[in-house]
């Protein structure tokens, strides 16, 4: 059984086959953007992660035939209400700039005392079938907001961000420790009885 993953992004594609495998689910291949026939990119234009979620997963179902994943995420901070949030990968106004938008939002945060740090990486990622069923789940890893970019393991905002009950921040985590915790990993692996039930039902 296929499955579209609407990204091409391999690391992704590895974190779902690792919970899948974990879940001892097998018969599913998992396909990125780049293994089908290409179709126009959707608009996310949505207001909320699940809302872009699902404008990913939606297209890519109508135009596959596939059942498709697909997430949206960022990071949430309090003090700003919530956000970069759904601007996370254009907050400064470039799309996909990891440093102006983190030079933007370290000057927005720089005045902000350490009590009033908190913060969370959050995914939503969305099942859709070609019959229309639509499965969301949410994944949220609590943290705080430093003060200074810390490591290079990471991409985006990780270096930025001190998980919960870590001395280090997610940038100075390997992979393989980060992808165990992480927002996405938490939001997918809540999306594995909807897979193994289309993999019965297949």
């Amino acid at each position: 059984m296929v499955i579209l993953v609407a990204s091409n992004n391999p690391k992704k594609l590895a974190e779902l086959e690792r919970i899948l495998a974990d879940a001892g689910i097998e018969g599913v291949e998992l396909r990125p953007l780049s293994a089908v026939e290409p179709y126009p990119e959707p608009v996310e234009d949505g207001r909320t992660f699940a809302d872009n979620a699902l404008i990913k997963a939606r297209a890519g179902a109508a135009a596959t035939g596939f059942a498709t994943v697909a997430d949206d995420s960022g990071l949430a901070i309090e003090e700003l209400n919530g956000m970069p949030g759904v601007l996370s990968a254009r907050w400064s106004g470039q799309h996909g700039n990891d440093q102006a938008n983190n030079d933007l939002v370290l000057a927005q945060m720089a005045d902000v005392p350490d009590e009033r740090r908190a913060a969370a990486f959050v995914s939503v990622c969305a099942l859709v079938t070609p019959d229309g069923a639509e499965h969301v789940a949410e994944g949220r890893w609590e943290g705080r907001f430093l003060r200074e970019p810390r490591g290079d393991n990471g991409f985006g905002y990780d270096p930025l961000f001190q998980p919960e009950g870590e001395s280090r921040s997610a940038a100075e985590m390997a992979p393989e420790e980060k992808n165990a915790v992480s927002h996405r990993g938490r939001a997918l692996s809540q999306l594995v009885p909807a897979i193994a039930e289309l993999v019965r039902s297949s």
